[in-house]
Order: structure tokens, then C-alpha cells, then sequence
């Protein structure tokens, strides 16, 4: 079921790199406002709830998606990465500054962290996320549209599931382990 949800909320972006090398910028928002609905729909369908952050990062898709088509301009795809991941940054942060630990009510049922660890892994993809906003940044706006659209398909998960590698060396000494059944033998 994982990898059924990888592929999931991966397609609409293979969908978006396909469309944009044949068709172009708006044809490829588009597929992308087309193909991430009929994902959140089947997400809903096969596991009668939809994720936070496929919903979130969905809405923004078709509000940023709807800007583009509208006002013919392709700024507002280009920051629509930029908004998801200050969005995702600050909630993060801004609920660490209030003493709580989002990623711990994200994961906390997957995952089990000292209160050290989870306030850790909510500062680290703050911070992981502020960076993505100001790469996308760096990118559109110092790069042709083919660049950006490649750095967005090929660059972005990478960075993201290399990030998460790290992230887990970085906080595995916070992981709390089951406790082994101590089974004394009888002599």
C-alpha cells in the first residue's frame, strides 16, 4: 500500500514533466490541476481519507494552477512550490515556538521519539523546507522555464528523499525502541 501511495501522489508530477515536454507550460497546469483531483479522489476512495499535505499541497495546485490558466501567466505555477514549502516551514516552526511538535502528530502513530527527537525532526524539516522555498526561488527566477520545469520533475524528490536519510542518522539516537520481553530461564 506504501509504494500504491508513492505512485499515487507521484503521477500528477510525471504527468506535469510529460505534458510540459510535449505541449507545454499551461497545456502541462493543466494535467497537473486534472490529474492531482482525480489522485485526491482515489485517495479518498481507496482510503476514505486523504493525507494533510496531499490535500494542502492539492488546494494550491488548483488555486495557483487557476491563477496561471486565468491571468495567462506562469508566475503563479513557478511559486507554487515556494508557498507549499513556507507554508509547510512555518507551521512546522511556528508550532515549535508554541511548544509542540507537528511532525509528532503527522508521524506519531509510525514513529515513536523522545519529545528531544520530534522537536528535532519538526526544526530540521523547517528549516529543510525553508531552503526548498528558497531554492524554487533561485531557480525560477535564474533559469529558462525548461530548467526550472526539469529542477521541479528531477531535483526536488531527490533532495527530499536524501534529506530524509539524513534526517533518519541525525535523530536515531532519539528513537524509543519496544522493550524486549525480559524471559528469564528457569534452571
Amino acid at each position: 500500500m506504501k509504494l500504491f501511495k508513492f505512485l499515487l501522489e507521484m503521477t500528477p508530477l510525471v504527468i506535469f514533466f510529460i505534458t510540459y515536454k510535449y505541449m507545454g507550460l499551461m497545456e502541462a497546469t493543466i494535467a497537473l490541476m486534472i490529474s492531482t483531483t482525480i489522485s485526491i479522489i482515489i485517495f479518498w476512495l481507496v482510503f476514505k481519507k486523504v493525507a494533510t499535505m496531499p490535500l494542502v499541497t492539492a488546494v494550491l495546485v488548483l488555486v495557483f494552477g487557476g491563477l496561471t490558466l486565468y491571468f495567462d501567466d506562469t508566475f503563479f505555477i513557478k511559486i507554487k512550490p515556494t508557498i507549499i514549502y513556507l507554508l509547510f516551514a512555518s507551521g512546522l516552526l511556528g508550532a515549535l515556538a508554541f511548544g509542540r511538535s507537528l511532525m509528532k502528530a503527522v508521524l506519531g502513530e509510525a514513529v515513536e521519539l523522545t519529545d528531544r527527537g520530534w522537536f528535532k525532526m519538526s526544526l530540521h524539516w523547517g528549516l529543510f523546507f525553508l531552503f526548498l522555498a528558497g531554492l524554487n526561488e533561485f531557480v525560477w527566477r535564474s533559469f529558462d522555464e525548461e530548467t526550472w520545469v526539469q529542477f521541479k520533475a528531477f531535483m526536488l524528490l531527490p533532495l527530499t528523499l536524501g534529506f530524509s536519510i539524513i534526517e533518519l542518522i541525525l535523530i536515531r539516537n532519539e528513537l524509543i525502541l519496544p522493550e524486549e520481553e525480559n524471559s528469564e530461564e528457569v534452571k
